[in-house]
């Protein structure tokens, strides 16, 4: 059964960090690529940060550069997103995805919020 879970999330505030996990199963987490996604209440969901397979290239909006790293430990079926200086319009659900075309799975989500 393939399962991403996210852990991590909370109530920090601004200018406090957070680092995300989102722990794997089910699949061969090494040939997947990654991303995080974030979703704001009213607004669409979005691509925050992306990681190759092997971790080799990473990507990241605009919003979140110099402030948020995308990693991952492939030993241990795991992907990270480390979170700092954040802002309350970070405040969102994070969600982690793997994709390897044609499959693509997603995390329930775990809720960050700043705020002071």
């Amino acid at each position: 059964q393939v399962q991403l879970v996210e852990s991590g999330g909370g109530l920090v505030q601004p200018g406090g960090s957070l680092r995300l996990s989102c722990a794997a199963s089910g699949f061969t987490f090494s040939r997947y690529a990654m991303n995080w996604y974030r979703q704001a209440p009213g607004k669409e969901r979005e691509l925050v940060a992306a990681i190759t397979s092997v971790g080799s290239i990473t990507n990241y909006v605009d919003s979140v550069k110099g402030r948020f790293t995308i990693s991952r430990d492939n030993a241990k079926n795991t992907l990270y997103l480390q979170m700092n200086s954040l802002k309350p319009e970070d405040t969102a659900v994070y969600y982690c995805k793997a994709y390897n075309w044609p499959n693509v799975y997603w995390g329930q989500g775990t809720q960050v919020t700043v705020s002071s």
